[in-house]
């Protein structure tokens, strides 16, 4: 019998089965995995490599490259799924336009996926179209003109790719010995072949913080916002909540409602900001779930996955508090080894109020990110100085 009103999730395995196919199968796919099933969705995990996290846990994988669009296509036409999640950024985005076109339901949609990577669109839109605070830029697609960027912007500065995943090709221009030695790591790290860049005056900034804000059929939730520290570009540290005043807090929310309301869809974004002499300033995007805010699987009721899933279900979302103050800490490691194994997780697990996920990743590398530890506390600094003290313990080793 159908349902008077309302979502109807079916049964995995079945004819009416609800199918997940999810574009991307790291720790955070694996994460979006397991909030699937837990509401009885079918789940298809999609990655580049054999054995992905997400892999570990769906009810059906497949091995392709992403950027290939008829492989991404080969897999679309087998599942048939009722929603296709992205996870990653490298995926062949003018397929998904495609396969929207035919019908069939990217998250949050097709042309956030894609656009969302262009950071010339995302700092225009942003900047010219919905007025919020960015810092100084400039774009250039030939050496001279990045050049010319460089010196009217005034170092340091920070240059980016214009199209690229995750943080590949961002470094900081400290002098002009370094330059050139930017410009080739852009133009290396870029996922086109136009060698377009960004040029960003360098933020000194006093913090870094996301505001995970969720589009629903409802309206537009936020999270308590959660503060984040990087290291080379990538995540390192994140607690929750992060300080602010109810000044920037009203910020950050206004900003984050106009950049996603342009985007459109329903599911979870990550907008962050940074903080200098007091003001908020708009830094990035992302229409997914993300590494530095894996501290809501301490801190909130719902997690970021939970509430990304509910979302795209168009199941009710719930306000959002924080539980207790949380913080995470990634567990990276030192070098590659083709057979990882954790030694120490008793004695991290002993500390209290924690929790640990190890990713399960098949092979390390050097600045790989193997595991996260969790705690909460009755602040975030506890809940910090425990995250740290549970890595301290932990070694990374060949278990071969």
């Amino acid at each position: 019998m159908s349902p008077a009103h309302g979502t109807c999730i079916g049964t995995p395995g079945d004819m009416n089965a609800t199918t997940l196919l999810l574009l991307g199968s790291g720790e955070l796919g694996k994460e979006v995995v397991l909030a699937a099933q837990q509401m009885g969705v079918e789940t298809v995990s999609v990655d580049r490599y054999e054995q992905a996290p997400a892999m570990q846990v769906a009810h059906r994988s497949h091995t392709i490259d992403m950027t290939d669009a008829a492989a991404v296509r080969d897999v679309v036409s087998r599942e048939d799924p009722t929603l296709i999640v992205p996870e990653i950024e490298a995926i062949a985005t003018d397929e998904l336009d495609r396969l929207e076109e035919e019908g069939y339901d990217v998250v949050p949609t097709a042309r956030a996926t894609k656009l969302t990577m262009d950071r010339e669109w995302i700092r225009e839109f942003t900047a010219e179209e919905v007025g919020v605070p960015t810092s100084e830029y400039a774009f250039a697609d030939s050496h001279e003109a990045y050049r010319q960027a460089v010196s009217d912007i005034g170092t340091p500065v920070v240059v980016k790719p214009t199209m690229s995943s995750s943080e590949k090709g961002q470094s900081v221009v400290e002098d002009a010995d370094d330059t050139d030695t930017a410009w080739e790591a852009a133009r290396a790290g870029s996922r086109s072949d136009t060698g377009r860049v960004i040029v960003e005056d360098f933020v000194d900034f006093e913090s870094e913080f996301t505001l995970l804000t969720v589009r629903h059929d409802e309206g537009t939730t936020f999270c308590p916002p959660i503060g984040h520290t990087q290291q080379g570009g990538d995540y390192r540290t994140s607690w929750q909540p992060h300080d602010l005043t109810n000044e920037q807090l009203s910020a950050a929310q206004r900003m984050a409602r106009e950049v996603t309301d342009g985007l459109g869809g329903h599911g979870i974004f990550g907008v962050e900001f940074f903080i200098q002499d007091g003001e908020v300033i708009f830094s990035e995007l992302s229409p997914r779930p993300h590494d530095t805010r894996l501290v809501t699987m301490a801190s909130q009721r719902y997690s970021q996955f939970d509430l990304h899933l509910r979302a795209i279900l168009g199941l009710p979302i719930p306000d959002v508090s924080v539980e207790r103050p949380g913080a995470s800490t990634a567990l990276v490691a030192d070098e590659p080894l083709d057979s990882p194994g954790f030694l120490g997780v008793d004695a991290a697990l002993s500390t209290p109020e924690t929790d640990l996920r190890l990713f399960g990743k098949p092979k390390s590398y050097a600045g790989r990110r193997m595991g996260v530890a969790l705690a909460t506390a009755t602040d975030t600094d506890t809940a910090r100085s425990r995250t740290r003290e549970m890595i301290d313990t932990i070694d990374i080793v060949d278990d071969n």
